[in-house]
């Protein structure tokens, strides 16, 4: 039985407090109707926990959430026995198990209730694996014995199988190659019922049907996929800037004419005092002449005033649509790398592969051929082995920024933690460098274990770009795994900034497109590495 078409989520003013009283959500309402919708927005804006909430995982504190439907969720990291099986990450233990009980011959009543009407059961399991590499020969197996990627791919795939009305996904391209990446694509391409899925991903939110965001505390829904949805975003910022921009020339003009007005008061107020002193007239007239004028200044200044209120008001309305300046701008150290200079070297049995000058290369290959030993075994330096890969680095100049930030001593300050890579630099300027990567004020003074996800990833690039002496060679692994989107863009600014050499392990796809590479390295299964010109 297919999802019914009226499948849909609503939430109205649901808020949501931690129990030490600190507010997660607050007063978020809107809907997901029938269809696709990739759910956006910063680290920490709240998007796993209003999956959470909707899920019925977590209670809200404040509103109401409303499903037409049942519910089936995936959290970011599968939590699974040792001795789970494909059919237990499908979903489907239960009713295979019936399944085979009555084909046995046991005609038990239990089984028939546990099986139902899906009778299917093992066929349809079958066509949902297929597209994984799997079958139904594959039930049994422990998922021990499959990838990480797989085991991922298997859970949605069991959610499609189980056809729940309404699915949510928190970013389940974490941690998948470019072969399962495009499996889950195809997983996504044709779901029923109402999809939700929170990802950093635009190859997935490219799929959906609507893109919704989180952001300052409101849900606001596009109808349309991320790309539509960015260039909208981008068309509503450049017209609030602008209104902005004229909300403050209308507020300076209104101030200058108030400097202006109150100055002809006063030349007005000392010229009718000199006139009343040498006019002879009487004083009970000059009185109320003076009462009359103080009464006109007063007018003008009241509408004077009112103009400034108003025009003020409508400059902070114009603001509150801008938002802020969140884009990473910063003049970085140049490592002084000449194009002759070779940086770092790999060699195969059959030929080897040379970085050098400001190349910007990318390692890519499936999951599990070695990409981050080959890295690591690069940036121990001098000469080591990565399976049949010898990497030798030409430089004691390199900076490396693995997939867990676990480089930073949480106790230490912001500050504390980039001057450790820069003891030379004094405080001030680090301060100011610091500023540039979007790090200011208090933030600075606060350990590191404090910061929040996009924060702490901020401290660790800075770290690594800030280095004195700057790094010749920047390697990164797996860089925009757990970033939002913001924080994407925020290290794609960095890294252009960047005069050395980049060597870089993603299955990004759209974030390696623009980083403007020379060349593309690709690692196979069989530990074969070839080269070819970036796409």
């Amino acid at each position: 039985m297919a999802p019914p078409k009226n499948s849909c989520i609503t939430l109205s003013e649901v808020g949501l407090n931690w129990p030490d009283g600190s507010s997660a959500l607050s007063g978020i309402s809107g809907t997901f109707g029938a269809g696709r919708t990739g759910l956006v927005g910063t680290n920490g804006a709240g998007k796993s926990t209003l999956l959470r909430l909707i899920a019925g995982e977590l209670t809200p504190t404040t509103g109401r959430i409303t499903t037409v439907g049942d519910v089936d969720y995936l959290p970011q990291t599968l939590t699974l026995g040792a001795k789970a099986t494909v059919a237990d990450l499908l979903g489907i233990t239960q009713k295979v198990t019936a399944l085979r009980a009555i084909e046995g011959g046991d005609a038990a009543k239990h089984w028939f209730d546990a099986l139902g009407d899906d009778w299917d059961i093992e066929t349809r399991a079958d066509e949902a694996l297929r597209p994984i590499g799997l079958s139904a020969a594959d039930l049994d197996r422990f998922v021990s014995e499959v990838s990480g990627g797989e085991a991922m791919l298997i859970a949605i795939a069991g959610l499609k199988l189980r056809r729940s009305s309404i699915v949510l996904l928190d970013e389940p391209t974490n941690n998948l190659d470019r072969a399962a990446r495009a499996r889950l694509g195809e997983l996504l391409s044709s779901w029923p019922g109402t999809l939700v899925v929170v990802s950093h991903d635009t190859a997935i939110l490219e799929l959906m049907d609507d893109t919704a965001e989180l952001h300052s505390g409101r849900l606001t829904v596009f109808g349309g996929p991320y790309s539509e949805w960015r260039a909208h975003l981008e068309q509503e910022q450049s017209a609030a800037i602008q209104a902005e921009r004229s909300a403050e020339q209308v507020v300076k003009t209104e101030k200058r004419q108030r400097i202006e007005a109150e100055t002809k008061l006063a030349r007005s107020a000392r010229t009718a005092k000199a006139a009343r002193e040498n006019s002879g007239i009487p004083k009970i007239v000059l009185n109320q002449r003076a009462s009359d004028a103080q009464v006109s200044a007063g007018k003008l200044r009241t509408d004077i005033d009112n103009r400034i209120r108003t025009a003020q008001s409508t400059l902070d309305a114009a603001s509150a649509r801008v938002r802020e300046d969140v884009r990473i701008r910063v003049d970085l150290p140049d490592p002084d790398v000449p194009r002759s200079r070779r940086i770092a070297e790999l060699h195969t049995a059959e030929r080897s592969f040379v970085i050098q000058g400001p190349e910007r290369v990318a390692l890519t290959g499936p999951n599990g051929v070695g990409k981050t030993t080959l890295l690591e075994a690069l940036v121990t330096g001098g000469e080591a082995g990565a399976g049949s890969i010898r990497a030798v680095l030409l430089t004691d100049r390199v900076g490396y920024l693995p997939q867990r930030l676990d480089g930073l001593d949480d106790d230490a300050t912001v500050l504390e933690n980039v001057r450790s890579a820069a003891p030379a630099v004094p405080p001030g300027v680090v301060r100011n460098r610091l500023a540039r990567f979007l790090l200011r004020g208090g933030t600075v003074e606060r350990a590191v274990g404090t910061l929040s996800g996009g924060e702490r990833f901020r401290v660790a690039l800075a770290r690594l770009l800030l280095a004195d002496p700057p790094p010749q060679l920047l390697v990164l692994d797996e860089p925009t795994n757990n970033l939002d989107l913001q924080s994407i863009d925020q290290l794609v600014d960095a890294l252009r900034s960047f005069r050395g050499a980049l060597l870089v392990v993603s299955h990004d796809d759209a974030f390696l497109g623009r980083l403007d590479l020379t060349a593309t390295l690709t690692l196979d299964r069989k530990g074969t590495l070839t080269e070819s010109a970036p796409t």
